[in-house]
């Protein structure tokens, strides 16, 4: 099982090695995508997320992406889906698209992939006509101004610290990371509920998320 650590570590080395194609966050979402709908597995805009597909529907998924514009949505169950996994249990309405950076197709038809995000959506309602799900998506941006900016910098020793309890002894080369990639990273990696994890997907751009995390840490709600 590939640890906390090692995919704190893959975000920002997948994030850095994406395909020069890539989209950037925000830009260039499609009206409709397929969604990928997980129990507690979020993605935040500019992160990466490696992901196994063995499912036999959502292999089609990712095959028909391949083909297409590499676009996946990411989304979380609600509660109480288990006994209708298999159909098409209630989603949360706010996720994040991804573009696959990197695949393996292995030999017995599953695939190994990485999500990188680009952009925050709402879903409008879904299309069930195809094998997997599929969603009329709003975009949400998470564009941040020159004011905000700065109080963000500001934050930033914070963030630092935070991201001592996912490396310890550790350190992904901080100094080179982005503040939104410094604040998204923690966000999906820190050890946390997966309702916060949410209520930091719906925080409207990085400031508020990164105000969000200090809230929890004051709670005491992240741990190492």
């Amino acid at each position: 099982m590939v640890n906390r650590i090692s995919l704190f570590i893959a975000t920002f080395s997948l994030f850095w090695l994406a395909p020069t194609n890539a989209q950037t966050p925000n830009q260039g979402l499609p009206a409709t995508i397929p969604i990928f709908p997980l129990a507690d597995i979020m993605l935040f805009p500019s992160a990466s997320r490696p992901l196994h597909i063995f499912e036999e529907r959502y292999r089609e998924m990712v095959a028909d992406a391949l083909e297409g514009d590499r676009i996946i949505g990411m989304v979380m169950l609600r509660p109480g889906y288990e006994d209708s996994y298999e159909g098409n249990p209630p989603v949360y309405e706010i996720g994040c698209a991804g573009i696959i950076s990197n695949v393996e197709r292995l030999p017995d038809g599953q695939y190994n992939i990485v999500l990188q995000g680009i952009s925050r959506f709402r879903i409008e309602n879904e299309d069930h006509s195809r094998p997997y799900r599929v969603a009329h998506v709003l975009p949400l941006s998470d564009a941040i101004d020159e004011i905000d900016r700065d109080r963000l910098r500001e934050q930033r020793p914070l963030l630092l610290e935070l991201l001592s309890f996912i490396t310890p002894g550790q350190s992904p080369t901080p100094e080179e990371l982005p503040d939104e990639l410094l604040v998204n990273g923690l966000a999906q990696f820190l050890r946390m509920s997966p309702a916060y994890r949410l209520d930091l997907l719906r925080q409207n751009g990085p400031l508020m998320r990164t105000e969000s995390l200090m809230t929890l840490l004051d709670q005491g709600e992240l741990s190492r």
